[in-house]
């Protein structure tokens, strides 16, 4: 795996992954579409252990979802650019980084876009990616190691 590093725009936080990503969701929620300002979110789920703040102190802040039981997205205290979440439904233990604060955010495509019953009419999506109306089952989509990976991360217990 490249080294997957990444940092917020006034680069006063700085992380990086240690781990590949499990997954790779493309949002296209009107919740995600909202609270980031553009047309979907792009964040690449990895275990939380496996994320490592280089630089500077996430800010925490609880922030409303669609489910009701909210997330935490952890923003820069400075510039407050969000760089990854946490939601109720993962738990801590899981965290949704946000592609575009990687440095190389190529790295990391979609493995699946959701909730495109909401996806803006005109962004056109091809087959190179799974596409689903709402959310999914992971032991359709994930990779055996992602799910092996996850499994491992719930027994730490």
């Amino acid at each position: 795996m490249a080294e997957l590093t990444g940092h917020c725009t006034c680069s006063a936080l700085q992380y990086q992954l240690l781990h590949t990503p499990l997954f790779t969701h493309c949002c296209h929620c009107t919740w995600c579409q909202r609270e980031t300002g553009t047309a979907f979110v792009l964040n690449a789920l990895i275990e939380t252990r496996y994320l490592d703040v280089l630089t500077g102190v996430p800010q925490p802040v609880d922030t409303p979802s669609a489910s009701g039981k909210g997330q935490v997205v952890h923003r820069c205290p400075i510039c407050q650019v969000a760089l990854w979440s946490t939601y109720s439904g993962m738990g801590p233990r899981f965290s949704f980084v946000r592609v575009g604060t990687l440095d190389a955010p190529e790295l990391c495509p979609p493995d699946i876009h959701i909730f495109t019953s909401t996806k803006l009419p005109w962004l056109i999506l091809d087959d190179a990616c799974p596409v689903r109306e709402g959310y999914y089952r992971r032991s359709e989509f994930w990779p055996a190691e992602s799910l092996a990976r996850r499994e491992a991360e719930l027994a730490l217990r």
